[in-house]
């Protein structure tokens, strides 16, 4: 972080915000470096950004005032789930045909990995309504702040890693986009925790924090929960986000951050084949 200023003298001391010279803060821009204060602040899975790298450039709006409807990635994903979950209420056999079976995978079905984010149990619609809000819930907010391409990266990473986990530390059967949602958890957890220090960054946190300790507990008190999918899904979306926000500004960040999620899918894929 250094001891520098942020458009002052450079003199060592306690930082301003580039736009509220009256403001003391430590936060910084992720993009470009600049000290800014919470009400400038736009927190994104890739760290806190000023307005004018986060696009606003008119006007300051609190982030925590800012509400988006879905976005176009976020409504596949939905349409894609909600269609499979209707197709396996129809025929069982495409539970079969598509679901994480472990001895399966080990076969060389490594595509199941990724079709069984896609489908959901059957006994209990509540699995499906669960992550589909989820997903509607904090979806959009990645997507915008990331971009579409490394939404669906990072979605899809957290998915393999999750399917992993359950493929090396389980056996038997399963199906659901735990995996992936617990990404978008981890996702927004790094993201918002440079903020906890705020009011509206803490209250966030706290959001956060107490949704994962409901999820993670629930293994422990309802059966069949694939827990090993929801931590594997969980680190997953926490590195990816780690390994935005130390990359440096540039020409090439933008790539290097879609790169980043598409490593780690394909390392989950190959780990599946050594599997």
């Amino acid at each position: 972080m250094g001891g520098m200023n942020d458009g002052t003298s450079g003199a060592p001391g306690p930082a301003t915000c580039y736009r509220h010279r009256d403001r003391i803060t430590h936060l910084r821009c992720s993009r470009c470096g600049r000290h800014i204060c919470a009400e400038c602040s736009r927190d994104s899975p890739v760290g806190q950004r000023c307005p004018e790298c986060a696009g606003v450039t008119t006007r300051v709006v609190p982030a925590r005032s800012i509400r988006s409807g879905i976005t176009p990635a976020v409504l596949v994903i939905i349409l894609i789930s909600v269609a499979a979950y209707l197709a396996q209420r129809v025929n069982a056999q495409f539970t079969i045909d598509y679901a994480h079976i472990t001895p399966a995978v080990s076969a060389g079905e490594w595509w199941r990995v990724i079709t069984a984010t896609f489908l959901h149990s059957t006994g209990s619609i509540v699995h499906i309504l669960f992550n589909m809000y989820a997903l509607y819930l904090f979806g959009p907010y990645i997507e915008r702040q990331a971009g579409t391409g490394r939404f669906v990266a990072l979605y899809l990473a957290s998915a393999v890693v999750g399917g992993v986990a359950f493929q090396y530390m389980a056996e038997g059967a399963a199906v659901g986009a735990s995996g992936a949602i617990f990404g978008l958890f981890g996702a927004v957890l790094v993201g918002t925790y440079p903020l906890r220090h705020t009011p509206a960054g803490a209250a966030r946190f706290r959001q956060l924090l107490l949704l994962l300790a409901i999820n993670l507990a629930l293994p422990l008190l309802v059966r069949g929960i694939a827990w090993e999918a929801h931590v594997g899904g969980l680190v997953a979306g926490m590195l990816i986000v780690l390994a935005w926000q130390r990359i440096p500004p540039g020409p090439n960040a933008d790539l290097v951050r879609t790169l980043v999620p598409s490593a780690l899918l394909l390392v989950g894929v190959l780990a599946v084949f050594v599997a």
